[in-house]
């Protein structure tokens, strides 16, 4: 599999040197799929496969340092802008190199796969496990590249972070995300179809699909299934699922940047590093809710203060629910100017967008408190 990463060209980029880049990936991709199994394609394996070979070295290539040598002074929203782009350029070309190829009889095929041998998988099956592929591999690379321009990269050795970074790619936050992103933009006419296909009996062969793979394969399905008009919504369908991906890439990534850049400040101007710990905590847990940005926004805050400040509180560290006298006690206990916890306690409570009651009301009381210090 090439480890070349996607690259970003200008308005006038030559239209055949990009088909012939897409050519080129295509003929590695199927060099890939045939050494899968009829197994590996029903198991979902492939993907685990696919996986491996896409991110190992391409991850240890295209890091912080490559795109600084690539496009030094230039704002990260520009770079990610343009790589979505090129990314749904190259969806697109491959979608109508494919398209051509495609069967209905793929979809019965699917139900009869079989045995181990890769000399098993029908000839449909693997042209459509090329488009699948080439799809699943240019996606998980670009959300790689947005972590990594927005500088919040993640480490694909930790299981968890792995499982972001898929979630990410591919949209997954239930089985109707891209589903109705989907029918929402293809043409009026063939929506019908379309969710037919989603929840017809054409998808049962695809039970036994581990989730990932079965989703993958339930959107590739759509351009399989409607052959009068396969050719132009294969190319719409794979541009659309990768300007989506690399869209939603954009938005998780960057505000994750914005996050840490918002503890960053707070940890630089602080002048009561562990005493912010405890107001930041106490305004987040006023509503008694915590949201994704809130919990976020805490963890860097603690990594910050002890990188930076070398401080280092067990007991914030053990905290279950927070008592508001507590922090009251210590902020009591406090002499000097308290104006930066106040100023803390402001920024954290927008972290997750407008300040609500019951934050506004703990940052009341702290202004009331501080004005009599």
């Amino acid at each position: 599999m090439t480890e070349a990463p996607i690259d970003t060209v200008d308005a006038g980029s030559d239209d055949d040197a990009d088909r012939e880049a897409v050519e080129h990936e295509q003929s590695e991709i199927r060099e890939f799929i045939k050494g899968l199994s009829a197994d590996d394609i029903r198991s979902g394996n492939w993907f685990t496969k696919l996986s491996a070979q896409a991110l190992s070295s391409y991850t240890d290539k295209v890091d912080w340092q490559y795109f600084q040598e690539r496009y030094r002074g230039v704002p990260a929203d520009a770079v990610v802008d343009q790589r979505i782009k090129m990314a749904a350029r190259y969806a697109a070309l491959e979608g109508g190199l494919s398209a051509g190829a495609y069967s209905a009889a793929v979809i019965a095929t699917l139900g009869s796969l079989g045995g181990s041998s890769p000399a098993t998988v029908p000839a449909a099956v693997a042209t459509m496990m090329v488009d699948v592929a080439f799809i699943t591999r240019l996606q998980l690379r670009l959300a790689h590249d947005v972590s990594v321009l927005y500088r919040t990269p993640l480490d694909l050795s930790d299981p968890e972070d792995m499982w972001k970074l898929i979630r990410v790619a591919f949209t997954i936050k239930s089985g109707e995300v891209v589903r109705e992103g989907v029918v929402k933009f293809v043409p009026v006419m063939v929506r019908p179809v379309i969710k037919r296909f989603y929840s017809g009996a054409v998808l049962s062969a695809a039970k036994g699909l581990p989730f990932v793979g079965k989703f993958l394969l339930q959107r590739n399905v759509i351009k399989i299934g409607i052959p009068v008009v396969g050719v132009p919504l294969a190319v719409m369908l794979n541009r659309y699922t990768t300007l989506l991906a690399g869209r939603h890439a954009q938005s998780v990534f960057r505000n994750e940047a914005r996050v840490i850049e918002i503890a960053e400040g707070l940890s630089r101007r602080s002048r009561h590093p562990e005493l912010m710990l405890w107001v930041a905590w106490l305004v987040m847990a006023a509503d008694h809710k915590k949201t994704d940005d809130e919990s976020l926004l805490i963890r860097h805050l603690v990594r910050l203060v002890r990188d930076q400040h070398q401080v280092v509180d067990e007991q914030f560290a053990r905290l279950v629910d927070i008592d508001p006298a507590e922090v009251w006690r210590r902020l009591d206990a406090e002499p000097g100017d308290l104006s930066d916890l106040l100023d803390a306690a402001e920024r954290v409570a927008t972290v997750d967008g407008p300040v609500n009651k019951s934050e506004g009301a703990v940052i009341a009381e702290l202004r009331d408190r501080y004005c009599r210090v």
